[in-house]
């Protein structure tokens, strides 16, 4: 299934981190006025606010810093410079608060609003932000495909 929108999920990993390669994508497509506009509002705002927070940067110097280029590698080691590397256990609860983001906490009735908004108030299967964004930028199959799976036979010859 390709994405509608040219962002990855938040659940790709950039250096072991949910989310970071998610928001360079925004910001290097916002630079190129190829960006969506509906996700103009909250550049620098949620889940990138809280992102900037955990690595101690500056969201408007990580915007400068992504527009001068490099790999996404080169930006997160630049984060780690600039304000802090994460032991590993701080990277696993980040993981983790992230990934669940939506499911049982303050979140959740904003993903009840958005999913309703979206005409998706029949997917149970969408429980957290990520899942939300996954299935509203069409990476995770419709509640028909979901249901009816294509058996895929292998080829014997």
């Amino acid at each position: 299934m390709v994405a509608r929108v040219p962002l990855r999920s938040p659940s790709e990993k950039v250096g072991g981190l949910f989310y970071f390669g998610r928001m360079l994508d925004k910001i290097r497509l916002h630079a190129k006025d190829a960006l969506p506009s509906d996700y103009h509002e909250n550049l620098g705002k949620g889940f990138d606010e809280k992102c900037v927070k955990f690595l101690g940067v500056d969201y408007d110097e990580l915007v400068k810093r992504v527009k001068r280029g490099g790999t996404d590698q080169e930006i997160l080691d630049w984060c780690f410079m600039t304000g802090r590397k994460p032991s590993q256990d701080d990277a696993y609860v980040w993981n983790e608060f992230m990934r669940k983001r939506g499911w049982n906490d303050e979140v959740s009735e904003m993903v009840v609003r958005r999913k309703a908004e979206a005409g998706m108030t029949d997917r149970s299967d969408i429980q957290t932000s990520f899942q939300f964004i996954d299935a509203d930028e069409g990476r995770l199959p419709s509640r028909v495909e979901a249901s009816n799976p294509k058996i895929q036979i292998p080829n014997k010859s």
